[in-house]
């Protein structure tokens, strides 16, 4: 599956749009995560465990995105782009979404 986050793909004609796509993940913060990022928030630093959460969060909505591409036949998603919000206090929701389309290579 090609994911480009352009609006085009250089190289490559769109032979047909199929619509959007989306792939979608909500994930809890785990309570040892929070306590230690609380504390590191106080001192300054990265938040390890929040930086590991989220790339985790995106690479599962991408898996999702594809798969939902591949139902519809595509073989590319354009303009593929992430969300994330925050659910209350303990969740947080993160969204990658794009166009599913059938793209050839030009010669």
């Amino acid at each position: 599956m090609l994911i480009v986050t352009m609006n085009d793909i250089p190289g490559y004609q769109v032979e047909e749009v199929l619509g959007e796509v989306f792939g979608l993940t909500v994930r809890s913060r785990n309570a040892v995560s929070q306590i230690g990022s609380a504390v590191r928030s106080v001192f300054g630093g990265e938040l390890k465990g929040m930086t590991q959460m989220l790339v985790d969060s995106r690479e599962q909505s991408i898996a999702r995105l594809v798969e939902e591409a591949e139902a519809k036949g595509a073989n590319a998603i354009i303009a593929m782009r992430f969300d994330a919000s925050d659910l209350g206090s303990r969740w947080t929701e993160i969204c990658a979404y794009g166009t599913a389309a059938k793209v050839r290579k030009l010669a």
